[in-house]
């Protein structure tokens, strides 16, 4: 898999990216520790997982989606990468887009974070967001329209996942994706190296998520406007994007 260190940010030019995420976007401290944190309502969000180009290519970045995009009569309002990958950029698990699926639920067992089960999905189908575990996601024949898997889960059904250690030495800037009681899909990177409990905590304690899952460490890259956020330092599979029309771009 992938694993490149720290964060670079790439200015672009304001004729690739539109939007700035408005108030969907904030900072939030907990635990003494600063992450951003930017949530949206799928059932009026246009929430998309995206991953190959017009070319057939992965994007590999913020910037190619969002030139693709503007192709497509879209901006871009906020990005973050959605999931582990191999070197080709390909997903590590299961990968569904506008209800295709490139890559099946994976199942198995091997080394890494991903594999620190329960691992689990996120999905969007129809106006709602998910975040399940993989097996219980198995269980419930899901037709989504998108999903990504990954792991581990940091929340499961309201409980902090097994393996977190609250005194941990393993400090990385981390990634991941929840779904609030209410709905909404809440995005959260730290600003800070933190460790896999207190990550949990955030969206368990903090932002009111029963299920949470981890999306990646030390790669975690961000396209958040209104936090001055244009992360673009590191190669990318799937991306997690919220976009809208162009005014009058007729499509």
């Amino acid at each position: 898999m992938v694993r490149n260190a720290g964060i670079g940010v790439v200015m672009a030019a304001s004729v690739v990216f539109g939007g700035d995420a408005a108030a969907a976007c904030r900072t939030v401290t907990h635990l003494a520790q600063p992450y951003a944190v930017c949530s949206y309502d799928p059932a009026v969000s246009d929430i998309r997982i995206h991953h190959r180009g017009r070319d057939g290519l992965p994007h590999g970045g913020f910037e190619a989606l969002a030139r693709d995009l503007r192709q497509e009569g879209e901006y871009l309002e906020f990005a973050m990468n959605g999931g582990m990958y191999e070197s080709d950029l390909t997903s590590v698990g299961l990968l569904v887009t506008e209800g295709t699926e490139a890559k099946p639920l994976a199942r198995g067992q091997s080394w890494g974070n991903f594999y620190l089960k329960p691992n689990g999905v996120f999905f969007l189908q129809g106006k709602r967001a998910g975040v399940m575990e993989t097996e219980a996601y198995a269980a419930a024949s899901i037709r989504p329209d998108f999903a990504t898997q990954s792991g581990p889960m940091l929340v499961i059904d309201g409980a902090l996942h097994p393996a977190f250690l609250p005194h941990s030495d393993s400090l990385q800037i981390r990634n991941g994706v929840g779904v609030a009681r209410d709905g909404m899909a809440v995005f959260a990177i730290s600003l800070e190296p933190v460790r896999f409990h207190d990550f949990a905590t955030l969206f368990a304690d903090r932002l009111d998520c029963p299920n949470a899952l981890f999306l990646d460490g030390s790669i975690s890259s961000l396209f958040a406007p209104s936090l001055n956020r244009y992360d673009g330092a590191h190669p990318m599979g799937p991306i997690i994007a919220v976009t809208r029309k162009i005014p009058g771009s007729g499509k």
